[in-house]
């Protein structure tokens, strides 16, 4: 089937995604038709919708026309790559470039039983029937643009599924490389993670890379009763790179849920959150940093939907911007008429280093139950004089004093990181990122 036809005005990335599409159209003739109607559908709601806009609520501090603007091709089906693993990365791992799974990079030891950890490509020509009651049943693409775009053009990415009971001691890693192949290349990883009744695992997502391209990736995870999940995203791409993702979680009665979210790369990078809470007991937590300069544009979108009662979520963001750098932080916490007994808190905390940098941040309440507890606060400032001028009175340099403050505002949320060796990375990162930080 074709590609349906275009609105008038249509840009040139579209018309090039529209090409893309009928091809991929034909090298997937063969998958089943639930997910041939699927791609079909949200291409059409793709070409719909169009880019987001500045007019869009949503969108109004993120301008993606750098984004629309430049003709994205996918990359061949047959690239290689000679990218190496990063440092660091070890364990149980899943390795993609350009959004096409890497068997060169990938670890090939077994998985302990219980576990699947499979191409997203692999399942979708042998097992379809493990995605049919997963795919697109929480990321809903109706009204996210990008998200369209990636169920359309799904190709590969992760399928993890813990069985029910089965705890996954070390963690479970994804990584996402981006290599420079000549065109500006799009990729649309789509990871599906699977918790059955009482598993638990922790899942380790990281996209690092070189040049210019577009990740545009869309992670669901179903956590089921009783069961707990862990997932850290690191996303130190290319600065010249373009990184957009959906996270969405759907968890189950007295479920666990824990998101640690670092922005340290990318020219302009959006991560859009969402948890709901689908039965009782539920608790979740949502941290995050961002740490932006030069010229980067970084945004975060969370809302945790308490769609039932007797649920409990935490969450704390912070970010920390120098140069021209731009931030964005909005979360929204979401209390449904019959979830009594809510208890949430949302913090984001900001901190400037130079005059041109600037953050919006819009935390948000809407609460339609009147038996809760929920709180939210924002704050957005520079360095404590009072703490700069103790530190300098005790034979401190100026830098150096105000290295060793926004390392202490920073290392909060990373010292939150559970995993010993994304920590690390993590707190690597921000020593290259923040002078004098290793003191």
């Amino acid at each position: 089937m074709s590609a349906p036809a275009l609105s008038p005005g249509t840009d040139l990335s579209q018309e090039i995604a529209a090409a893309a599409f009928d091809r991929l159209r034909t090298r997937a003739r063969g998958e089943a038709g639930w997910l041939q109607e699927l791609r079909r559908e949200a291409f059409a709601r793709f070409q719909a919708l169009g880019f987001p806009t500045p007019h869009d609520e949503s969108w109004k501090y993120t301008n993606v026309a750098p984004i629309a603007r430049i003709a994205w091709e996918p990359v061949s089906p047959d690239a290689d790559s000679s990218l190496p693993v990063p440092a660091g990365v070890a364990g149980i791992r899943l390795a993609f470039v350009n959004g096409r799974w890497s068997r060169a990079l990938s670890s090939s030891s077994a998985l302990p039983a219980g576990l699947v950890v499979l191409s997203l490509a692999e399942v979708t020509r042998d097992h379809p029937e493990w995605l049919e009651a997963h795919l697109s049943r929480r990321a809903a693409w109706e009204k996210n643009a990008f998200t369209a775009w990636n169920t359309a053009f799904l190709e590969d990415g992760a399928f993890v599924r813990i069985a029910r009971g089965v705890a996954i001691a070390g963690p479970i890693h994804l990584l996402f490389l981006s290599e420079q192949t000549g065109a500006p290349a799009v990729s649309h990883p789509r990871n599906v993670i699977v918790a059955e009744r009482g598993a638990q695992a922790s899942v380790v997502e990281t996209y690092v890379g070189e040049g210019v391209s577009l990740t545009n990736s869309v992670t669901e995870l179903f956590v089921g009763d009783g069961a707990s999940i862990e997932h850290s995203k690191v996303q130190r791409e290319s600065s010249d790179a373009f990184h957009v993702q959906t996270i969405a979680a759907g968890l189950d009665r007295g479920s666990q849920f824990t998101s640690h979210n670092v922005a340290l790369g990318a020219s302009l990078a959006r991560t859009d959150i969402g948890v709901l809470f689908e039965g009782e007991g539920g608790d979740c937590t949502l941290n995050g940093l961002f740490l932006g300069g030069g010229a980067q544009t970084l945004d975060t979108h969370t809302i945790i939907d308490h769609a039932k009662p007797h649920c409990t979520s935490r969450e704390l963001y912070k970010g920390i911007l120098d140069g021209r750098s731009r931030g964005v932080f909005h979360g929204t916490i979401l209390v449904r008429k019959d979830a009594q007994k809510t208890d949430a808190f949302q913090t984001n905390k900001n901190l400037l280093l130079s005059k041109e940098a600037l953050v919006n941040s819009t935390p948000a309440l809407e609460i339609f139950a009147d038996d809760v507890k929920c709180r939210h606060g924002s704050t957005i400032g520079q360095l404590d004089a009072a703490a700069l001028f103790y530190l300098r009175s005790r034979g401190i340099g100026e830098e150096d004093a105000r290295a060793l403050l926004t390392w202490a505002f920073a290392s909060d949320v990373a010292a939150r990181l559970t995993v010993p060796e994304v920590r690390a990375e993590v707190e690597r990162a921000l020593g290259l990122r923040l002078p004098g930080a290793g003191l």
